[in-house]
């Protein structure tokens, strides 16, 4: 609803901006408008994927350069502390990421940049850019997806913040927020919101740009369907920046279902230039005012009208967490413990019982595990069938790298980790 609101206002103010500009066409007015381009273009970007007006305050170079320095900083770090890199940390899998990622950049809006992927020592499920020309994946993260597919699911998501703009355009919103003294943008949740849906425009875009380089689009949701099984969403336990894995495998699978007519297995799409401005997810903007002819008004009005579209929806997103952990808290808090019974050195069994007054579908029970360090860790057990009110269920939980002995040392707490309550 806010977003076709955006476009209709958008629609009649351009409308009106055009016939302003025939009108009225003196050079007072002409000046007016190239100064208002100035002002727009100084806090604001044409966005490369949907030609619309977004926050950032930085250009392209600038971006390269700030970006760029914190990696080169990681990578003196990661030296002086003795670890490997690329190559020389794991070759065969260096070599991999190398393969993979060429093909998703080749495809990508910043493919004529050089860009450059790194492998560091990390056991982690992780990947990330600064908003330069590197890309950092950890080595635990390309072990455990063990197809290209997968692999080139996330390089395109990684890929995709960059061309979005995504790290600058958050550092210029929270300075709008700040200077404008956003009520909203102050409450808990509001900037993890923020962040929550940009990680959908990634997927989304980086989904296309896999589909474009001949890789299966399917793969993204495979990805977070297993991390659901593994991890659970955590639901109710803090507010999330990134879609939790259930809904995540939805939403990917979604997106996939819109741009598998582009995919070709293993062969680039011949039409992927024109594909990557136009396609089943977005048709991009095609403003040619320039400043001096209505493009400077048309600039400032479409980056306060984008500006103001992205908080609202923050703010729904982040009203929507807030309702969802009241719930699930709510939930949890009439859930009992009744017995817990070791199974052997690394599994038990618990018992605990509904004594809500709505019954369960889709239930994960989770544990959390803090050592005397503060470090924590969670594990989950998804239940089988529905739990009805006043009913017992039981999970079993598998700690492979913790044993019972361990756990009887640490701080343990259980809590419904997801559920979707019905009467």
């Amino acid at each position: 609803m806010i977003k076709t609101q955006f476009i209709r206002t958008f629609g009649w103010m351009s409308f009106l901006l055009s016939t302003t500009f025939v009108l009225v066409g003196c050079e007072a007015v002409q000046q007016i408008d190239r100064g208002l381009y100035q002002v727009a273009d100084s806090v604001s970007e044409r966005d490369r994927i949907t030609g619309k007006r977004t926050l950032s305050t930085a250009s392209r170079g600038q971006q390269i350069a700030q970006g760029n320095q914190v990696i080169k900083q990681l990578i003196a770090a990661e030296k002086k502390a003795g670890r490997s890199i690329n190559s020389a940390l794991n070759k065969r899998e260096y070599e991999r990421l190398v393969r993979v990622f060429d093909r998703i950049h080749q495809v990508s809006h910043l493919n004529k940049e050089r860009w450059e992927p790194v492998l560091i020592d990390r056991d982690s499920f992780n990947a990330f850019t600064t908003g330069g020309t590197y890309i950092v994946v950890h080595d635990g993260l390309m072990k455990q997806l063990k197809s290209d597919d997968e692999l080139a699911a996330v390089l395109g998501h990684e890929i995709a913040h960059t061309v979005a703009n995504h790290v600058f355009e958050r550092q210029t919103h929270q300075m709008t927020t700040l200077i404008t003294g956003s009520s909203a943008a102050k409450r808990s949740g509001y900037q993890a919101a923020f962040t929550h849906e940009s990680e959908i425009e990634a997927d989304e875009v980086g989904i296309l740009y896999a589909a474009l380089a001949g890789f299966d689009p399917y793969a993204a949701s495979r990805i977070w369907a297993r991390q659901y099984q593994q991890q659970g969403s955590a639901r109710g336990l803090f507010f999330h920046d990134h879609p939790v894995n259930k809904e995540r495998a939805a939403l990917t699978r979604q997106v996939a279902d819109k741009v598998k007519t582009y995919y070709r297995r293993g062969r680039q799409s011949p039409n992927y230039e024109a594909l990557r401005e136009n396609n089943t997810l977005w048709r991009k903007r095609d403003d040619q005012r320039i400043a001096g002819e209505g493009g400077g008004l048309a600039a400032v009005l479409g980056t306060a009208l984008g500006a103001y579209v992205q908080h609202q929806e923050t703010k729904i997103e982040a009203n929507r967490q807030a309702q969802q952990i009241q719930m699930m808290r709510a939930l949890n808090s009439n859930i009992r413990v009744l017995e817990q019974r070791k199974l052997d050195n690394h599994r038990w069994r618990v018992v605990w019982q509904n004594r809500n007054n709505v019954s369960l579908a889709n239930v994960v029970m989770g544990v959390i595990i803090k050592d005397a360090k503060g470090n924590i860790k969670r594990y989950v057990t998804h239940i089988k069938g529905n739990v009805a009110r006043g009913a017992r269920f039981s999970g079993i939980f598998s700690t492979p790298d913790l044993s019972i002995a361990e756990l009887k040392k640490r701080q343990v707490a259980y809590y419904l980790d997801d559920a979707t309550p019905y009467r």
